[in-house]
This record gives structure tokens, C-alpha cells and sequence, in this order.
């Protein structure tokens, strides 16, 4: 991922010097478990702890074992020999009776725990700016638009607990996820544990408070780690459903609400008076690619045999680039709605600019149940008066009004226009939420 769009978390997640120090902690792992078991050397983990904790991996050693990879072009075999040149005997007993998958799998699960982990809290974050603009416009009046067209009144805060229960069903897949990737793989060759018993998984595991892989073959399926990207992409939906809204309102025709504009800030080369919705944009674009990123995942699934390397290449780029995306857009969209600038004037202006023609629904209900007219009589009657006002612009009840064959009294009418009773049940939609 380019350095625009990392976080300052992600870009040491998944930095090479962490990656190796990810792939030395299940080395080590091993190490202890197959020292309780007798066998290797029960100082063998010791040894080697002492000196890695002594001496830590650093960016020094990512670029000796990329040295090494130059001349094996395997990075397990580049790695184990940078560890035996930089602690010599005490490396001896690494990666025995492993291999390479072993540990890059397991390892790179550790990766996404934890960017899952930063994630999670990213949008736990975002939920809370929802949760509480919510609140803050929980009786704004607003016009509701289905097709783009004005429906009916609504309130703003409206939109916010929509998108909270969306955030929190997002959180529920990703937590998910998550435990789909906490397993740990240490199975040898072809998962058959030739080399490796299982009850070093099993100690691995149970340390670290994960699960072993229950059956593998040389590599962790693949599904699991589509099933992560799945989750970064309908929370990358999230993402572009929010940000598009914004986008709309702020469009200068609508001008309900629109992002910060920062002092100093320009929105255009050659046009000074610009405000463009450029943060949301921007969201609009990562939620895109997290879509792509799900497309490889799912091509990674099937590999030949017991393993080959298609996905090994296309991880490292999706990987890194889908859960540093996501944490970035997050906490770029919570900085938006955050400071989300909201004109609740221009809202009810808009609301009222169809003359009238929002409230419809409530004059046809009236018809039939008030005026005792039949359905298709009483839409004719509304529909008939609603169109004469989208052409000629005068408002819908003066049409009502002076049409003869509306049986609907003056008190009648100042009821089906009242704003009020189209909001009434919103407290009550937000008692659902302890709100």
C-alpha cells in the first residue's frame, strides 16, 4: 500500500522487519512446545528467546534476509539462515520438523488478528460518531428521497441510526472473521504431522488461546482468508453507502449538509468558490478497491494439490492493502461525519419546495378512511392534483382545496399537512436502541 493510505498502525503491522519478528514468535512457539515434549533440547526455546529479546529483530535484519533471498529465492530458507548467522548454535533447533507454510501461515494469521483487531476498534469508533449525531438529530426534519426523488418527511438523525446498525453488523463480520483466522497450522509437509506431532500445535494453540487447525494439507484453506476480505468489502460498502449521502446533500442544488472545509483549504485550481466533497469521494474509490480485493481472495481458494504458490503473491499485496485501506477510510469517514457541517434550515426549505406534494400519502389515507371514498377513487383525486402541481408549482393543498370533488374539510386538510404527525413514531424507533 502507498504511504498515503496507511495508517501509521498498519504501515508497522505489516512492515518486513514485523512480518519476521511474526514468523520468529511461531518459531518460538515451536520451539517451546517441542522442548516440553522432548523433542528438542528443553533449552533450546530458552536460549533463543533470550537472545531475540536481547537483540530483536530489526529493519537491519529484513534487509539481510532479503540479501540472502537474492541468492536461495526462498524467503523461509533466507530467513532461518539470517537467524543462524545473527545467534549462531541457538538457532539450531528452528523450524525442525516444519516447514515453510507452517510458519508463513500461521505467522500471517497473527498479522490479520491484529489488523483486525485495529480495524475493529476503527469502526467502533466510526459507530460512535453515528450513535451520537444521531442522537444530536434525532428531530431534524428532513425530506426522505427514494430514486433520488423527494418521498416523504423524515428526521436526519434518521440517517445515522440506519448506518449504526449497519456499522454494527459489520462488526459482527469482522469479528467473525477474525476467529476464522485465529488457527494455528503447524503440520509439516503435507499435514500429515510427519516430523511434527500434533500435540505441538495443540500446545502452540492453547498458549496463545487460538484453536489448531482441525485438518490441513501443506497450506491453511484459503476460505478463510476470503471470508476476511469478504467482511473488508461489505464493510467497504458501509463505507461508500455513507459516503455517497454525503456526497449528495452536499451537491449545491441540495445543501443540506456538507464536509469540513479546513482554513486554508482549496477545492479547486482555477475555481475559488469550490467546496467539493472531496474526503467522501476519496472513501467512495478505497470502498472499490476492497471490492476487487475479495475477486483475488476468492481465486486464492482453489490451489493444486496439496498446495501451490498463486496465492502466496497476490496475498502480499491484498493483504496489507485491504486491511491498511479499510482502517485508513474508517477514520477518514469518522472525521468527516465527526465535523459534518448540517444546515437544518436549508433541509425544511427543501422539504417544503414541492409545495406540499410530500404529504400525499396522508391525503389519500384521509380519502378512504376519513371521506369513506374507495382506494381508486381517492388516488385518482390525490394523483390527479399532484400532478398539476409538479407542472404548474402551485402547492397541493390549494389544489385540494378548490377541487370540487374532494370531500375533505379545511380541519381535514390542516391534518394531512402536519409534519409532525409523520415524525411521531421516531422516538420509538429509537427506544429499540436505548436511545
Amino acid at each position: 500500500m502507498i504511504d498515503r493510505y496507511l495508517t501509521p498502525e498498519m504501515k508497522l503491522l505489516w512492515s518486513e522487519a514485523n512480518r519476521y519478528r511474526a514468523w520468529l514468535k511461531v518459531e518460538l512457539g515451536a520451539m517451546q512446545a517441542q522442548g516440553e515434549l522432548g523433542e528438542v533440547p528443553s533449552g533450546a526455546h530458552a536460549e533463543l528467546s533470550a537472545l531475540t529479546e536481547a537483540d530483536p529483530l530489526d529493519e537491519a535484519f529484513a534487509v539481510r534476509v532479503a540479501e540472502i533471498e537474492n541468492v536461495t529465492r526462498h524467503d523461509i530458507v533466507a530467513f532461518t539462515t539470517a537467524l543462524s548467522e545473527r545467534y549462531g548454535e541457538a538457532a539450531r533447533f528452528v523450524h525442525h520438523g516444519l516447514t515453510s507454510t507452517d510458519v508463513v501461515d500461521t505467522a500471517q494469521n497473527l498479522l490479520l488478528d491484529e489488523a483486525l483487531g485495529i480495524i475493529i476498534a476503527d469502526v467502533e469508533r466510526l459507530r460512535g460518531v453515528c450513535r451520537a449525531q444521531a442522537v444530536t438529530y434525532k428531530h431534524t426534519p428532513t425530506i426522505g428521497r427514494t430514486h433520488g426523488i423527494h418521498a416523504e418527511p423524515m428526521t436526519f438523525g434518521l440517517k445515522f441510526l440506519n448506518w449504526m446498525t449497519a456499522l454494527d453488523r459489520d462488526l459482527e463480520r469482522l469479528s467473525a472473521a477474525r476467529e476464522r483466522v485465529r488457527v494455528v497450522m503447524l503440520s509439516g509437509s503435507v499435514g500429515t504431522y510427519a516430523h511434527v506431532s500434533p500435540e505441538v500445535e495443540e500446545q502452540v494453540a492453547r498458549a496463545w488461546g487460538w484453536q489448531p487447525a482441525p485438518v490441513t494439507n501443506q497450506t491453511l484453506a484459503r476460505d478463510r482468508h476470503a471470508e476476511v476480505l469478504a467482511a473488508l468489502a461489505i464493510f467497504g460498502t458501509t463505507l461508500e453507502k455513507i459516503s455517497v449521502e454525503i456526497r449528495h446533500l452536499q451537491r449545491s442544488e441540495v445543501r443540506e449538509a456538507m464536509e469540513p472545509f479546513g482554513k486554508g483549504q482549496k477545492g479547486s485550481s482555477s475555481m475559488p468558490h469550490k467546496k467539493n466533497p472531496i474526503l467522501t469521494e476519496n472513501v467512495t474509490g478505497m470502498s472499490r478497491l476492497l471490492r476487487g480485493y475479495l475477486v483475488t481472495a476468492l481465486e486464492n481458494v482453489a490451489l493444486w494439490h496439496e498446495r501451490d504458490i498463486s496465492h502466496s503473491s497476490a496475498e502480499r499485496v491484498i493483504l496489507p492493502d485491504a486491511t491498511g485501506l479499510a482502517s485508513y477510510a474508517a477514520r477518514r469517514l469518522s472525521g468527516v461525519l465527526e465535523n459534518l457541517v448540517v444546515f437544518p434550515d436549508r433541509m425544511l426549505k427543501n422539504l417544503n419546495d414541492l409545495g406540499g406534494l410530500v404529504f400525499s400519502q396522508r391525503v389519500l389515507h384521509l380519502l378512504i378512511d376519513e371521506a369513506g371514498l374507495g382506494r381508486e377513487a381517492a388516488y385518482a383525486i390525490v394523483q390527479r392534483n399532484a400532478l398539476q402541481s409538479w407542472e404548474s408549482g402551485e402547492g397541493l393543498r390549494d389544489l385540494l382545496r378548490a377541487d370540487p370533488e374532494n370531500p375533505l374539510s379545511e380541519e381535514q386538510l390542516e391534518e394531512a399537512f402536519n409534519l409532525e404527525w409523520y415524525l411521531r413514531e421516531v422516538d420509538h424507533l429509537y427506544r429499540r436502541f436505548g436511545l
